[in-house]
């Protein structure tokens, strides 16, 4: 009789996998990313990824400019650390012409880029706070950015698209009270790093959400191409700054952090100690660097100062050729490799002599890790692709191509 009472029961309950449409238009993919989830109760069985929603056509417009106009265009690649973009782009270039930049110009792309490094971090833990519920942590995170950009925005004349980088050097030395302002700057992100330890680091809601969650084996960060606080979460201290050194990241001491078990806890762990290292590198480069040019003098490359351009009739036909024509970078091709926000940023160039790339092709590391996101998400719950997403970091700008 009893056996009577519940079948109709077990008849009506839906057991057939569900499919879940999660984004674009959704405020954990930020507008830029699709996840075609099957479901199976709350527990993912199958993701498929879809990019692509936020297309500028990076490649293509770069190969429409001189090589000087396309430090814009690097800007919106990685946009909380543009920074980097700009420096690993100049890299590239440089490598091309075969000219090497004033040994200053190499420590202030150092600090600038562990600036922007720190603008980057303190975004994502920030971000990553708030999305589960942790306010206060946000608020601190953000007002460390703040202080970064003040700095930033000092220098560069701008807070977000600084378009900073040049071929061959910077477009401003350093300003004469930065060393003053960053004493202040680094005494008060220290305190904020304290106190985000103290909110988030044992905090019993964000550990259930984030140990355990997911979770990237080091084969498969490895077989995907996975670099930056992605791979290193899993074990693998591969670092472009330690493992081939540019600018000046061979005369500094840091450490590389690594993580354990490869999951979303180690991520946000790997993140705040690298905070403590980028502040360890420029107090390094600041101790470190001397007084000297910013820029190289090869005339091929540097404009005139403005004398010569409004005295002489050489300094303004040099300032017209490199303006309206552009750099004549020598036909051959490069590629050149940095450690962004995110892990490895590659440009890979290609010139045929003009003044204008023949081809530009960026190994962005956020379009790579979407490559395998659906491996951290298969075999979670819903409620885990939070955490897991925000501690990826994947910015839109780099998946557009």
């Amino acid at each position: 009789m009893a056996e009577d009472i519940y079948q109709p029961i077990d008849q009506d309950i839906h057991s057939e996998p569900m499919i879940l449409q999660m984004g674009p238009s959704h405020p954990a993919t930020h507008g830029t990313v699709r996840f075609t989830l099957t479901m199976e109760g709350e527990k993912v069985i199958k993701c498929e990824t879809e990019v692509g929603y936020l297309h500028r056509g990076f490649e293509k417009e770069c190969e429409e400019a001189t090589w000087t106009q396309v430090f814009p265009y690097t800007d919106r690649l990685n946009y909380v650390s543009p920074l980097l973009n700009n420096f690993g782009y100049a890299l590239a270039v440089e490598k091309l012409l075969g000219i090497e930049v004033p040994e200053r110009c190499d420590w202030i792309r150092t600090i600038m880029g562990e600036l922007s490094r720190l603008s980057d971090h303190l975004t994502c833990i920030g971000a990553g706070g708030l999305e589960l519920g942790a306010m206060t942590a946000f608020l601190y995170a953000i007002e460390g950015r703040e202080l970064v950009w003040d700095l930033i925005e000092q220098v560069t004349g701008a807070r977000l698209t600084v378009s900073y980088g040049r071929i061959g050097g910077l477009k401003d030395d350093l300003t004469p009270d930065f060393a003053e302002r960053w004493a202040y700057t680094r005494k008060r992100l220290i305190e904020i790093h304290e106190t985000t330890h103290k909110l988030l680091t044992r905090n019993r809601i964000f550990l259930d959400r984030m140990e355990g969650t997911g979770v990237i084996t080091p084969e498969m960060g490895v077989s995907y191409g996975y670099t930056g606080v992605c791979l290193r979460s899993t074990g693998v201290a591969y670092d472009v700054r330690k493992d081939h050194p540019y600018f000046k990241y061979g005369e500094v001491d840091f450490d590389v952090p690594v993580g354990k078990h490869g999951d979303n806890m180690d991520r946000y762990l790997c993140r705040m100690e690298e905070v403590v290292q980028s502040i360890r590198i420029i107090d390094q480069c600041l101790e470190k660097m001397k007084p000297g040019p910013i820029n190289t003098d090869d005339p091929r490359v540097a404009l005139p100062n403005k004398e010569k351009v409004y005295n002489t009739i050489e300094g303004m036909i040099s300032h017209f050729k490199i303006i309206f024509e552009g750099v004549q970078v020598p036909a051959g091709e490069v590629y050149s490799y940095t450690e962004g926000g995110n892990g490895e940023l590659g440009f890979y160039i290609v010139s045929n002599g003009t003044g204008k790339p023949w081809k530009i092709h960026v190994r962005s590391p956020s379009l790579i890790v979407m490559g395998g996101i659906h491996k951290l998400f298969e075999g979670g719950l819903l409620a885990d692709i939070i955490p897991t997403f925000d501690t990826i970091n994947m910015i839109g700008g780099e998946c557009d191509k």
